[in-house]
C-alpha cells in the first residue's frame, strides 16, 4: 500500500511539473517607454484554465502598455484572464471569426475610443475581421493602433486579376488601411499590428505590402530586420515564416522618436520550451515595439534606452564633477545645472 502511495505521489508531481514554468525572467516594458505587442493566442484559451492563468502571468511580468490580441474563441474566459490582471483593462466588441481585442494597462494609458473600421459587406473580402482601432494618449503624445489580423493561406503568388486569391486579399487590406491613413490620421501618430499572414520581406513581385514599402517617407516595418534576420526570431516558428509585424508612420520615425522592436521568445522561459509553448499558449510569439517619447531623451543620460536610477548617478557624477557639457541637464530652466535638477530627474525616475 504504501509502495502504491508513493507512485500516487510521483505521478501527481510529474504532471504538476510538466506544465510548471519558470517565467521570473521574463521582463519587457518600462516606465516612461510605450511598450505595444501584437499577439495572436490562437484560438483563447486554447488548453482551457492552463491557457487563461499562463498568459495573465506573462502579460503581467512582461508589463506591456497595449496589447492588440488576435483569434479570441471564448469572451468569457477573456474577460476570467483580465480579472486576474488588476492593472489591465480589456476591449473585445468584434463579432468577427476568430476575434480581435486590446489588452492595454489604464495605469500608464488614457484610452480616447476604441472603434472598428471596413465593416461594411464591400470590405469583407479584404477584412475577414474588421480593423480595430485605439486612439490613446500616452505620456502627453496620441497615438492611434490599428490592430489586425489578415487572411490567411495562399500560394506565395500575388494575382491582381483574381479577387479571391488569398494574396490579393491581403494586398487590397494592406492598401486600404494606407488609404485610411492618408485620409483621416495623416498627421498622427499611427502604428498598424496584426498577424499580417505574409511576409514583408518577399520580392517586389509578390510582396503585397510592396506599396508601403516603397512609400518609405511616410511608413516603416519597424520589425524589418526581424523578417530579413535569423529565423529562431520570427514570430512563427511551425512554418518558420515571420507573420505578425509592426508599421509606423513618418509621425513617429521622423520626430526622431527612438524604437526598437523585438519578438519575445516566451518559450524559452518554459522548461518544456517550444512544445510546452505550443500546447497550451499559442503557435505564434508575440512581437513588441518599444516607442522612447521626446521627453525621455533628456533622461536618458547614459544612453542605455533605460530611465532608472543610473541616470541619477551619471548626473550626480557630472553635478560633483562639474562636467556639465552633457546634454540638456537644466530641467527647471533656471540656466544652472544643480541639485534642483537632480531632484527633477529623481522625481522622473521614482514618480
Amino acid at each position: 500500500m504504501k509502495k502504491y502511495f508513493n507512485y500516487l505521489i510521483f505521478k501527481l508531481l510529474l504532471v504538476s511539473t510538466q506544465y510548471s514554468q519558470d517565467l521570473t525572467g521574463l521582463s519587457y516594458g518600462q516606465k516612461n517607454t510605450l511598450d505595444i505587442a501584437t499577439w495572436n493566442i490562437e484560438w483563447f484559451p486554447k488548453n482551457d484554465q492552463i491557457t487563461v492563468n499562463l498568459i495573465s502571468e506573462i502579460i503581467s511580468r512582461l508589463n506591456f502598455d497595449i496589447i492588440a490580441i488576435q483569434e479570441i474563441d471564448d469572451v468569457e474566459s477573456f474577460d476570467q484572464m483580465i480579472d486576474l490582471m488588476p492593472s489591465y483593462l480589456g476591449y473585445y466588441e468584434s463579432n468577427w471569426f476568430a476575434g480581435l481585442a486590446f489588452i492595454y494597462n489604464q495605469q500608464t494609458v488614457s484610452v480616447n475610443n476604441i472603434f472598428e473600421i471596413y465593416t461594411t459587406e464591400p470590405y469583407w473580402s479584404a477584412f475577414p475581421r474588421s480593423p480595430m482601432v485605439m486612439d490613446i494618449q500616452f505620456y502627453g503624445n496620441n497615438y492611434f493602433i490599428i490592430n489586425n489580423h489578415f487572411k490567411c493561406c495562399g500560394d506565395g503568388f500575388l494575382d491582381l486579376n483574381d479577387i479571391t486569391d488569398e494574396e490579393n486579399r491581403r494586398y487590397i487590406a494592406m492598401n486600404l488601411l494606407k488609404d485610411y491613413i492618408e485620409e483621416n490620421l495623416s498627421e498622427e501618430k499611427v502604428v498598424i499590428v496584426g498577424d499580417l499572414n505574409d511576409d514583408i520581406s518577399e520580392i517586389s513581385t509578390h510582396n503585397i505590402f510592396q506599396n508601403i514599402i516603397n512609400d518609405s517617407l511616410n511608413y516603416r516595418f519597424s520589425d524589418y530586420p526581424i523578417a530579413i534576420g535569423e529565423s529562431n526570431n520570427w514570430s512563427f516558428p511551425n512554418w518558420p515564416s515571420h507573420l505578425d509585424h509592426i508599421l509606423i508612420s513618418n509621425e513617429i520615425f521622423d520626430n526622431v522618436i527612438r524604437h526598437f522592436t523585438k519578438t519575445i521568445k516566451i518559450d524559452s522561459f518554459l522548461q518544456g520550451g517550444w512544445a510546452e509553448y505550443d500546447q497550451n499558449i499559442s503557435d505564434h510569439r508575440p512581437v513588441a515595439i518599444k516607442i522612447i517619447p521626446e521627453i525621455s531623451f533628456l533622461y536618458d543620460l547614459n544612453n542605455d534606452s533605460e530611465i532608472n536610477f543610473l541616470d541619477i548617478e551619471t548626473l550626480r557624477l557630472s553635478i560633483l564633477n562639474e562636467d556639465l557639457y552633457l546634454i540638456d541637464l537644466d530641467y527647471n530652466s533656471d540656466s544652472e545645472i544643480d541639485l534642483i535638477d537632480l531632484i527633477k530627474l529623481y522625481e522622473y525616475v521614482v514618480f
